[in-house]
Parts: C-alpha cells; sequence; structure tokens
C-alpha cells in the first residue's frame, strides 16, 4: 500500500481535535507542554503527507468512491502545512513557564477548525467553520478577563453578513446572476474578517488584549481571504471585485502609514498584519492572472515571514515586557540574535530582495500598474512605507543608547529553532521561488477558470485570450 494514499488529511483534523481535548484534561503544565507539542506536531506531519499526497497522486478520487466534504486542490495543498507550521513553531517558542498563559488546548481546537476551513469548498460548511472559527478567541479573552465588546461586535456582524450573503445566492435562479447585495453582503464579511479599514479596529484591540502566541494564531492565516477566494471571486460581478481592490488598497496605505507612527510594539505589529492582508486582497480585486498569482505568493509569504516577525517580537515581550517604540532602548548588545532574526523577517514581510515575499511584491506591483496605473503607485507606496516601519521599529528597539542592564538576555534553543526554521523557508523561497510561483500560478489560472465557467466574468474568453473588453496586455496572460 502506498503511504500517501492514507487518509492523513482527515488524520490531520482528527489529531487536533482529539488533542484538544486530551491535553484538556490534563492538569500540570509539564504534561500538558509534552502532551501539546506532541500533538500539534502529529497534525503538521499529517498535513504535510495530506499535501504531498496531493502532489503526487492528484485530486482524482477512484471510481465511485464517495466525495468527500473535505478535499485538496491547486489553492490549498501548499496552505495547510504551512497553517499547521504556525501552530507547531509556535507551541515549540513557547516557555515551559508560559504553558499557562498559552492554552495548548485552545491551540489545537483552533488548528483543528483551521485546518477544516482551508479543506473546505463546499460555500454552507465553509460559512459554518468559519462562524466557528470565531468561537475560541472569543473565550481566549473571557479567559483572560479582558474586554470582549468589540470583539463579538465585529465577528457577529461579520457571521451575519456572511449567512445573508450566502442565503441571496442560493436563492437565485439556476441561469440568473448572484444578486447584488448578496455579493455586497459578502464582501462586507470580508472585509470585516480581513481587518479593512474602517473595521480594522477589532485588529488592534485582538492583538493587544490576547497573548501574543494565540493572537497570531487566529490571525496570521488570512481566513477571510480564503472565504473571498471560495465565496465571492467565482460569483461576484467585476464591480463587487473592484470594491474590494479600492477597499484594500486604501486600507493597506494607511494601516502601513498608521505602522510607521505607533508607539507600541503590539499596535505597530498590528497595523503591518492589516497592511499586508490589505495587499493579499489588492491582487484579488484586479482579478488577472498576474495579480491574482501574485495575490496568492503573497498569501504564503506573508504566513512564513510575519511568523518569524512575530514570535521574534513575542520572544522581546517575554524578557523585557512590552516596550515602547517611543524611545531607543538599545537591546543589540544583550540580545544580538534576536536584533539580527527581528530585522530579517521583518524585512522579508515587506519584501526585501532575496527574501520569500520579495518575487511576490514585484509581482503585485506589475499586477497593479498593468491594471491601473494609481493602483501600483499605491501598492508601492505601501510596500515603501511598511519597510520604513519596520527599520523604524528595530532603530527604537535595538540601537540607540545603551540599556540600563549590560547582562546578554540569550535566546533558548526552542526559540531558536522555531526562528531558525522560518528564517532558512523565507531565504529558500527568496532564492529558489520557481516551484511555489508555478503552484500559485496553477492556483490563479483553477480560480479564473472556475469564474469563467459560473459566468460571472464581464465578457467570458477563451483559454490563453483577453477578454473582449479590454485591451490585450502581455501581463494578462499567463505567465508561462
Amino acid at each position: 500500500m502506498n503511504p500517501l494514499s492514507a487518509p492523513w488529511l482527515e488524520l490531520a483534523i482528527g489529531t487536533a481535535a482529539v488533542g484538544s481535548i486530551v491535553v484538556g484534561w490534563l492538569g500540570r503544565p509539564d504534561r500538558v507542554y509534552r502532551w501539546g507539542v506532541a500533538f500539534i506536531g502529529s497534525a503538521f506531519a499529517c498535513s504535510l503527507l495530506a499535501s504531498l499526497s496531493f502532489y503526487a497522486e492528484g485530486p482524482a478520487a477512484s471510481p465511485g468512491a464517495r466525495p468527500s466534504p473535505l478535499a485538496l486542490d491547486d489553492l490549498s495543498a501548499p496552505l495547510l502545512p504551512a497553517v499547521a507550521l504556525l501552530h507547531l513553531l509556535t507551541a515549540v517558542a513557547t516557555a515551559r513557564a508560559h504553558a499557562r498563559r498559552f492554552s495548548f488546548s485552545w491551540s489545537l481546537a483552533a488548528e483543528a477548525i483551521g485546518l477544516a476551513i482551508f479543506a473546505t469548498k463546499g460555500p454552507w460548511p465553509l460559512v459554518g467553520l468559519l462562524a466557528a472559527s470565531t468561537v475560541p478567541p472569543l473565550v481566549e479573552l473571557r479567559n483572560r478577563g479582558r474586554p470582549t465588546r468589540l470583539y463579538a461586535l465585529h465577528m457577529a456582524l461579520f457571521v451575519g453578513l456572511l449567512i445573508l450573503g450566502q442565503t441571496g445566492v442560493d436563492a437565485r435562479g439556476p441561469a440568473s446572476a448572484a444578486p447584488g447585495w448578496a455579493c455586497l453582503a459578502l464582501t462586507a464579511a470580508v472585509l470585516i474578517r480581513s481587518g479593512a479599514a474602517p473595521a480594522h479596529c477589532w485588529v488592534t484591540d485582538w492583538f493587544e488584549h490576547a497573548s501574543f502566541g494565540i493572537a497570531l494564531l487566529y490571525a496570521l492565516p488570512l481566513s477571510g481571504v480564503y472565504a473571498a477566494i471560495r465565496l465571492v471571486v467565482p460569483i461576484a460581478p467585476d464591480w463587487c471585485l473592484r470594491l474590494i481592490g479600492l477597499a484594500s488598497l486604501a486600507t493597506a496605505v494607511y494601516a502601513s502609514a498608521m505602522a510607521v507612527v505607533q508607539r507600541e510594539e503590539r499596535r505597530f505589529f498590528a497595523f503591518l498584519f492589516v497592511g499586508h492582508a490589505a495587499l493579499v486582497l489588492v491582487g484579488l480585486g484586479i482579478h488577472t492572472e498576474l495579480s491574482l498569482c501574485a495575490s496568492l505568493c503573497l498569501w504564503f509569504s506573508a504566513i512564513l515571514s510575519l511568523c518569524g516577525f512575530g514570535l521574534t517580537l513575542r520572544a522581546l515581550e517575554a524578557r523585557f515586557g512590552r516596550l515602547s517604540l517611543a524611545v531607543h532602548h538599545g537591546l543589540y548588545e544583550r540580545t544580538p540574535v534576536l536584533a539580527v532574526f527581528f530585522l530579517l523577517t521583518g524585512l522579508a514581510s515587506v519584501g526585501f530582495p532575496g527574501t520569500v515575499g520579495f518575487v511576490s511584491v514585484e509581482l503585485l506591483v506589475d499586477g497593479a500598474v498593468d491594471a491601473d496605473l494609481p493602483a501600483g503607485i499605491g501598492v508601492l507606496a505601501a510596500s515603501a512605507l511598511g519597510g520604513i516601519a519596520v527599520l523604524r521599529a528595530y532603530l527604537a528597539l535595538f540601537a540607540g543608547g545603551r540599556s540600563d542592564s549590560s547582562v546578554a538576555v540569550g535566546i533558548t534553543r526552542r526559540e531558536r529553532f522555531a526562528v531558525t526554521a522560518l528564517t532558512m523557508l523565507i531565504l529558500a523561497g527568496g532564492v529558489f521561488p520557481q516551484s511555489g510561483v508555478k503552484t500559485r500560478e496553477t492556483a490563479a489560472a483553477a480560480i479564473l477558470k472556475d469564474r469563467a465557467r459560473r459566468g460571472t466574468a464581464a465578457t467570458p474568453a477563451k483559454p490563453g485570450e483577453a477578454a473582449a473588453s479590454e485591451p490585450a496586455s502581455p501581463r494578462s496572460r499567463p505567465l508561462r
């Protein structure tokens, strides 16, 4: 029997779900840590094997096989192990002393829901899972005694708009287009979940009140982008996607500018994240093959680079508490390794050459400029402001006056392993981007093909040809 033919996808989700229950029963923190890391590591191994099985055998099911509600495709196959890796490295980097603050049971429950989301294509199962994913963060805030009103209001609006919009889409006739109000409701839900302005305040509030590790696990997979691709892009008219693009572009520039002037490191990271999520949605709004491929590449690179950047900030916070960016702390002499990781992962998140984000940002700029010059300028402005924000934060934390204490604070082996693994992936993706871009190009072509099949494109075009209403552009054709 071929080992890749096992139901690894179901095993990954089941392992995380069972692990959440088992770890929740354990009382001693040391046992919680060991078993939690074991379950999370097993879920990652199963998700990686599920992805390898997809690329080795393809998505086709055997004749007569019963269709499964969970399945991978070109879009989700590389995202599934990336999400599982995010959970694994965050858990590994958690010190045993902080096991009480970092809930492994919560992490495993959120991982099970997250993996199921990225393995689901059906509209209503996806809506249900997205609604379920909003519950663990609410429990986290209540357990910590933090305010929940702002988060609960935004997530209730998000879930309500999802249900309303999908109900309207299902109510259409078999040969009719989706109602405009239904598409608008789904679009609004996606923008709220992704933190688009002015609904970004729940993101800053979430990073402010949740533990840093759990905040990363909920935000970084960008589930709102997945909802947009599965629920909005296939059925929405062009004006609806343009609305997503305009709102996201304005949010990207605004959030990047706000990251430059932040005085607290958590709010700085929150605005940096909001800017990245908005840039991913910009590519969806343009919806050419080049821009969509760039958006999918940027999505994957954001998970890796922002995870490494967030774990570095988390390690700094564990040693020195919450740090202000209004003064210079001069921490380089005390934590030189963290300073190097901070600069590397931070620059990777804004597309520095040689990192995994460089090709993504470059493709997005090309796609935006070809579609609309002001949009391209906006993408460039957002990227430049993000780079300025990262360098300003680095200088405030590590440069300037000397620290009050000369005692060196080393990085633990667990933290070193987590950030080093992400650094290697970031640099490998920057030096050898071809295979990653190829898989994202295939996924982008499949998304646009599905959109054309459903008859939502303004003027459906034959493969390899531009739409009749648009001038032919070499950038709008397949990258090959």
